[in-house]
């Protein structure tokens, strides 16, 4: 019996690291296509009968070698061991076949130093994981707390006195009535109604607004604002852009606040969500400290100079030994989907409008009536004649279902939709996914099947998020 266990813990910690990096390399550039291969040489033979060899393209115009990738832990620049041995699938040009052209945290040698395994995403090189493996830290966050590294999100500041018409002609979002301190979660949208990128912006009390948006599309994103503050000087409006070089952490957990006070000057518990404040962590000046996350949990985002903020880690991994821990973005990406939280390029992108991704709460009243944000038209008409497809969470047991992975009806004989993400649950032990199904079968509990690996396996409908959200409230 406890063998059997073991390796059904086995099986899921497998599941979980696989899940992260389908995830996190998806076709965000285009379908691949061609007939460059795998090489399974290195691949043990345990997880071989996992995974299925993928095709890649090189593009006439990109210098791209990919015929011989071997993702072992050599090629990818570390040692992974038998559990967390990966293969990298539904890849796009966004995957880089060597280490040389990945850019690097400030904290990289930290990580590497700490046991990090370190594996490309978004153009970066992360850490998916440490020693404790992603199940086991994915358990540490929910139940006490993880420092995240997440520098590789890019932080701008936007000055100038039109700084909020500038940001509103860019999002959803309604930043007139942010008070200083107060952050939102928005999204930027396209001329035909699509996610371009989603990020927080906040109405700093020093007069600016700090944005978080995407690593991915940091260079996308940016070149929108720049060609958005050109039309802006055009008009004689004054707007700013500063791209900060910042790092930026997350301590996330129920512990977090415990982690974090000793280092504090003021009440941490006098924070709510989504504010902000400009002061000084462990005697550091000048750290941005904002109570949001992408976990569930309660916790905060800290952005320090690089200068800094390994003298920070060490202080908050000091101040309660036996609560934090770091943690990787394969922990990440599975306490997000528990929380039933989008990944841009899985779960959302160009042609996805808001109200298609169940995001039209981010659209408030007086956006809705000015209409005045890109793709207005397309988004409001799907507001009033709902979308042919609708984002929903659903559960199963089995073979988890993956991203691409086709949804039928309950007869197993109609497509009706497709999965964006999908892994097994750490906390709830059971199959959890997310993806985009015809109207019709939105409702909690309406029986599907998904179409894993050729074998049809039944599902359901479910409720998001999957697990309570602890997202913290300031007690009266």
């Amino acid at each position: 019996m406890r063998e059997r266990e073991r390796e059904r813990e086995r099986r899921n910690e497998r599941e979980q690291t696989k899940s992260f990096f389908e995830s996190v390399t998806t076709n965000r550039l285009g379908q691949c296509q061609g007939s460059d291969k795998i090489n399974f040489a290195h691949l043990p033979k345990s997880l071989e009968s996992c995974y299925s060899p993928v095709s890649f393209t090189t593009s006439n115009n990109t210098n791209m070698t990919l015929s011989h990738i071997v993702f072992s832990g050599i090629s990818l620049g570390t040692r992974l061991g038998t559990r967390s041995q990966l293969l990298l699938l539904n890849c796009s040009k966004r995957l880089y076949s060597s280490t040389e052209n990945l850019r690097k945290t400030y904290l990289y040698d930290y990580h590497v130093e700490k046991g990090g395994r370190m594996v490309p995403f978004g153009g970066w090189s992360m850490p998916v994981q440490y020693k404790d493996g992603i199940r086991d830290s994915h358990h540490h966050v929910r139940n006490h707390a993880g420092i995240f590294d997440v520098s590789h999100m890019m932080q701008t500041k936007i000055h100038g006195k039109d700084r909020v018409a500038f940001m509103e002609s860019l999002t959803l979002a309604n930043v007139k009535i942010l008070k200083p301190g107060v952050g939102c979660l928005t999204v930027f949208t396209n001329e035909k109604g699509g996610i371009n990128d989603d990020l927080i912006v906040t109405n700093t009390s020093e007069g600016y607004l700090y944005v978080v948006s995407n690593a991915a599309c940091d260079h996308k994103d940016f070149a929108n604002m720049e060609k958005k503050c050109t039309e802006f000087h055009s008009k004689g409006l004054d707007v700013t852009l500063e791209r900060l070089t910042d790092s930026l952490i997350a301590v996330q957990g129920p512990s977090a606040a415990k982690v974090l006070q000793p280092g504090l000057t003021f009440e941490l518990a006098d924070l709510p969500f989504m504010r902000s404040i400009l002061t000084s962590v462990f005697g550091i000046p000048n750290c941005r400290v904002t109570r949001c996350g992408y976990t569930g949990e309660d916790g905060v985002e800290i952005s320090v100079t690089c200068e800094k903020v390994i003298e920070l880690l060490e202080n908050l991994l000091n101040s309660n030994i036996d609560e934090v821990r770091l943690a990787g973005l394969g922990a990440r990406d599975t306490l997000r989907l528990e929380a039933g939280l989008c990944l841009y390029g899985n779960d959302m992108d160009e042609t996805t409008t808001p109200i298609e991704a169940s995001l039209g709460w981010l659209l408030g009243k007086r956006r809705r009536q000015l209409a005045d944000f890109p793709g207005a038209s397309h988004i409001l008409k799907h507001l009033k004649n709902p979308p042919q497809r609708q984002r929903v969470g659903f559960t199963s047991t089995g073979p988890s279902p993956r991203h691409g992975s086709d949804i039928y009806d309950e007869s197993g004989k109609n497509v009706i939709g497709i999965v964006t993400s999908g892994c097994p649950s750490p906390t709830l032990k059971k199959n959890i996914a997310m993806g985009y199904v015809k109207p019709e079968y939105t409702a909690v509990g309406t029986n599907v099947v998904f179409d894993i690996r050729k074998k049809m396996i039944p599902g359901q409908v479910a409720k998001m998020p999957f697990v309570p959200t602890n997202y913290y409230v300031v007690k009266k």
